[in-house]
C-alpha cells in the first residue's frame, strides 16, 4: 500500500496561490498540501469545467462553461478539504479587461445576457456605445459570462476579504 503522506512530502509543487480554486475549499494552503490530485472532482463535475492545472491540481476553466455550484466536486473528494454546502462557495468576482468590445466602441452585450445575478449591466454614455458597469456585490463568481465573451476579456478572480 502506498503511503500518500510520504508521497506528498516528495511531490510538493509550488503552485500559484492566486489561482481560482474549487468552490467550498476550507483553505488554499490545505488544498495544496492535502489534495492527492486523484481526479475525482474532474470526473464528476457536471459542466466539465474542472481541469488539471498547474502541478496537476484541479482548477477551473470558465472558457468551457459556468459553475452551477452543484457541490459534486466536494462530495466525491476523499480528503477533508471542503466546507459544507451551506457555506459561501468562495469569494470570487469578475474582472473585465481592456479587450472588451464596448471599450472599443463596438456594441456587444453577450456577457450581460447570461448573467442571472444582473452583475453586468450596460449604461449609456454620450458619444459611445453603452459601457459595462459591474455590481460586484451581487457577483457569485459563477463564470457564466466568461465563455460567451467573444474577446475573452472577462476573468474570474479571488477576492481578498479586505478588498471589498
Amino acid at each position: 500500500m502506498v503511503n500518500l503522506s510520504r508521497r506528498r512530502l516528495f511531490s510538493r509543487t509550488k503552485v500559484n496561490d492566486n489561482a481560482l480554486r474549487l468552490p467550498w475549499l476550507k483553505s488554499s494552503s490545505n488544498f495544496v498540501n492535502d489534495c492527492t490530485r486523484c481526479g475525482k472532482c474532474i470526473e464528476n463535475c457536471e459542466n466539465k469545467i474542472i481541469i488539471k492545472g498547474e502541478g496537476g491540481f484541479p482548477t477551473l476553466d470558465f472558457s468551457i462553461d459556468e459553475c452551477t455550484f452543484c457541490y459534486q466536486c466536494a462530495e466525491v473528494c476523499p480528503e477533508p478539504l471542503f466546507e459544507s454546502q451551506n457555506s459561501e462557495p468562495w469569494r470570487a468576482e469578475i474582472v473585465i479587461n481592456d479587450k472588451c468590445l464596448a471599450f472599443k466602441n463596438i456594441e456587444c452585450r453577450s456577457c450581460s445576457e447570461v448573467c442571472e445575478s444582473r452583475v453586468i449591466q450596460f449604461k449609456p454614455e454620450l458619444g459611445k456605445v453603452a459601457q459595462p458597469k459591474l455590481n460586484l456585490d451581487e457577483c457569485n463568481g459563477c463564470g457564466a459570462c466568461v465563455s460567451v465573451c467573444p474577446t475573452s476579456s472577462i476573468n474570474v478572480r479571488n477576492v481578498d476579504n479586505n478588498e471589498r
